[in-house]
Order: structure tokens, then sequence, then C-alpha cells
């Protein structure tokens, strides 16, 4: 598959690598190429950004989540009909899990992908030390993947100064520059929230950013490195199926195994953290797909059988979920008579009997777990894990699910059925609330690291089908 593309990564965090993403993905749109946005790592927010206010396909790829073979795969089907792919870093280049490790990292991520890579460097307050700061990346860089360098923070006179000298005493091209001008700065938000009033004047922003991004930065040159990416070896697109045989007490699965079970899945300003390949997995895997809104919707869509609760910003909406009763008895109800559900972080505080927020009010919840869900003040939890249970109830082949944690609330039932391991300190720590039907807990799921987790979910769904 040939395809062009290019990475923006960076030396660290906060170098300029989003501001820079977003202006090339503008520029490319305005353009008239069918572009998409891969975000390496686990953050929802970016591919959101993407989404939302450059209207652009967007999405994770993660060599943490997935190993080297299904990461090709999750990117070859996905840009199938694009003219361009964008990749957006995570933190330094070669930053993996737990900032020591390459797995997971944007450099292995454009390793696998065979993807070509332009530098963004932060030049504030630097002179000639910026070209042994470039000197030790690209010596480091031993598949030659960094193609150009991108200087940001820097003005256009000492720009034509440092140009040639980088070029000349490195053998890189610079590509450009960006100045330091508060036009290009993207105000960050509570976990990337954007509230509707404020998405228009975004869109005007990013247009001045990408005017003058234009103005500065040779777009034509980032097009040739991205056409000069190698050719993908084409590989098979569908993701092997993973089929369970032995279900214990949930036996009616065979007899129903070609029907469509729905999926109800909460989708508003309160829940919107889902990764796209998990919401595909599950489609490809038979089940119907249908949204709803906790906040507004007074009751779950018609025929629906099962819940998918996803992560979010109840905490900020709080008010607004607990004033919705007639939702808050339907979910109760619903998972009373267990039709399966699986919630995650925002999910699960919504599934509490109470929320308390961070100025200390607190809202009556779904009432589905007897506990309560309270801001901490600090972070409590951050990062990658793998998920093994106790006993078999969704991962059904035995394996572990991959995933990551990141929230400022805690509870005073955190579940204990699953055992979470930290990859890096081999650290293990108890959470989920979990049984035959219910996957309940703060971490957040990537199902393409074990479909089998999306596919015995879909089969409760359909002994659920069956029973009522």
């Amino acid at each position: 598959m040939k395809i062009k593309r290019v990475m923006i990564a960076a030396p660290k965090s906060g170098s300029g690598k989003t501001v820079v993403t977003c202006a090339l993905l503008q520029v490319l749109k305005d353009c008239g190429l069918k572009v998409a946005s891969y975000k390496c790592g686990p953050d929802y927010i970016d591919p959101m950004f993407h989404e939302k206010i450059i209207d652009v396909p967007a999405k994770n790829l993660d060599t943490f989540f997935t190993d080297e073979e299904k990461t090709r795969k999750l990117f070859q089907k996905s840009v199938m009909k694009m003219d361009f792919a964008v990749f957006e870093g995570v933190m330094g280049l070669y930053d993996g899990v737990g900032g020591v490790k390459k797995e997971g990292s944007s450099y292995q991520l454009a390793e696998v992908t065979k993807t070509p890579i332009v530098l963004v460097v932060d030049a504030k307050g630097m002179g000639r030390s910026i070209v042994p700061l470039i000197a030790g990346f690209l010596d480091y860089d031993k598949k030659h993947l960094i193609k150009a360098i991108l200087l940001n923070r820097m003005s256009k006179g000492y720009f034509e100064l440092v140009k040639p000298l980088i070029e000349e005493e490195l053998k890189i091209q610079v590509v450009g520059f960006l100045p330091e001008n508060d036009k290009l700065y993207i105000e960050s938000r509570h976990l990337g929230l954007f509230l509707p009033d404020e998405v228009n004047h975004i869109k005007e922003k990013l247009q001045v950013v990408s005017e003058l991004f234009l103005q500065t930065v040779s777009v034509e040159r980032i097009k040739e490195i991205a056409e000069s990416a190698e050719e993908l070896e084409s590989e098979e697109i569908a993701i092997k199926e993973t089929r369970i045989e032995s279900y214990g007490d949930i036996g009616h699965v065979k007899a129903v195994s070609d029907s469509r079970p729905t999926i109800a899945v909460a989708k508003d300003e309160a829940f919107c953290f889902y990764y796209a390949d998990n919401i595909h997995l599950l489609e490809e895997y038979g089940a119907n797909i249908t949204y709803f809104s906790p906040l507004r919707d007074e009751k779950l869509p018609e025929g629906c059988h099962a819940l998918l609760i996803g992560g979010g910003y109840p905490e900020l909406y709080a008010e607004q979920l607990s004033a919705n009763t007639r939702m808050r008895e339907a979910v109760r109800s619903a998972v009373e008579n267990e039709m399966p559900v699986v919630a995650e972080c925002g999910g699960f505080m919504y599934l509490h009997s109470s929320l308390k927020d961070k100025e200390g009010f607190s809202y009556d919840m779904a009432g589905v777990i007897p506990a309560a869900c309270y801001h901490t003040g600090k972070l409590v939890r951050f990062g990658y894990i793998e998920l093994r249970e106790k006993q078999k109830h969704f991962l059904l082949n035995g394996g572990g699910i991959k995933g990551h944690e990141f929230h400022y609330y805690d509870s005073t039932c955190n579940g204990a059925d699953v055992i979470a391991v930290k990859p890096v300190t081999g650290k293990e720590y108890a959470c989920i609330i979990e049984n035959k039907t219910q996957w309940i807990g703060f971490p957040h799921l990537y199902y393409p690291s074990n479909p089998a987790f999306a596919r015995a979910f879909i089969d409760k769904a359909r002994v659920y089908q069956v029973m009522i």
C-alpha cells in the first residue's frame, strides 16, 4: 500500500507539535485533500480536537496496545480511501512506556508504519546549541526516519542565520519556522474540553494559524517528504475473529450466534471518550451500534441489548445528569435486570449512588453501585496497564487486555475482580466490578489488544436478546 504520510514529533512535550499538526491538517484539507489524523498513544483529546475543529477523521495508534502487525493492519484499514495521513507524536520522540521504554513511543510507531518524521524543535532561548541538540536526535535515529527540522518560536531574521548552519553541519533540511506569537497559542482546557460556543472561535483562530504556517513553512517540502514514505506491504485487513466456545452458564449463545444485538452507547458532552477502533470492532463482530444521551434522553434506545458507557466529563455535568431522573432509573433498571454493561471511568462514576464534585456538592447518580465517587484533588492513577481477570467472564481466552487510567476522582468501591499490572514496575492492584454481565471500573480499555473482550460482550448481548 502506498500512502503519503508524515509524523510530526518533537524532542519533548510543549515543543509545538500540536499547533504544527493542526496547521498542517488544516492546510492539507484546504487544498482539497482527503486527510486523516493519527495520534500516537492513548490520549482521546487530540483526535477529538482534530475531528471537531478541523473536521478530519482521527484515531489513535499505539504500539503498547497492539503489536507491530496489528498496528499496521489498523492503520491500513482506516487509511485506504485517504490521500494523506498525518501522525502526531506524543511526549518526546523516543519516550515510550514509563518514559524509559521504546515500546509505545512515537519513534516506534514511525518505525512500524515506515513513516518519515518532521522534528519540531523549540528554539526559544537557544543559539548554536540547537545544532548539537538536533545532532543527538539524528544520531539516535538508527532507521534514519527524521527527514526534516521545523524550528518553533524563532524570529525570521534569526531563522535565516540558523537554517543554513543546521543544513550545512547536519545535512538535513529545515522546512521552516514558526515565530513566537500569541495567535499561534491554542489554549488547553480541562482534559481538552471545549464548549460549543468556543468552537467557531477556535476554528477562526486555526485559520489564522494555517495562513501564517503557509507563509513560514514549506508545505511543498513536507508533501515531498510524505510522498517519499516507503510502500507498506499489504496485509490481511480483517482482524482475526476470536470465537468463544466455552460459556458455562450462558450456553444460549450458539442458538443466536448469527443475530445482531444492539449495543446502546452513551454519547454526549458528558460521555465522549471512545476509541474508534473499539466501536469498529464491535460492529465487525456483529453488533448494531446506537447512541443515546444520559444528559437529554429520558429512556434507553428501543430494543437495545447492552450498554456501553465511556469516559468523559460527568463531573462537569453532574447536576444535569442527576436531574434526569428518568434516565438514571432506566439505566439502573436495565442493569438490575442483567442487561450487559461495560462502563469506563466517567461511565463508572455515573453508575455510583452519588458523585461529589471538587466544590464539595454531591449529586445522585444512577445508583447501580452502592458507593460514592469523589474528587481527591490529586491524580489518583495515571498510565498504561494490562488487566487480567480472576474469574473468566469477558476474557474467555485467558489473556489480558490493555488499557490506561487517568483520573482525579476515586470511589469508595473500586472493585477487586480484576488485577491491573503496570508494565514497567510490575506493580499490581485490584480493580473493576465484574460478573457474568458487568465490567465496571476506572480503566479505559483498547479492545483490539484482545478482541476476545469485544466478542464476549457481544455474545452476552445475544444472550440477553433471547432472554427478554
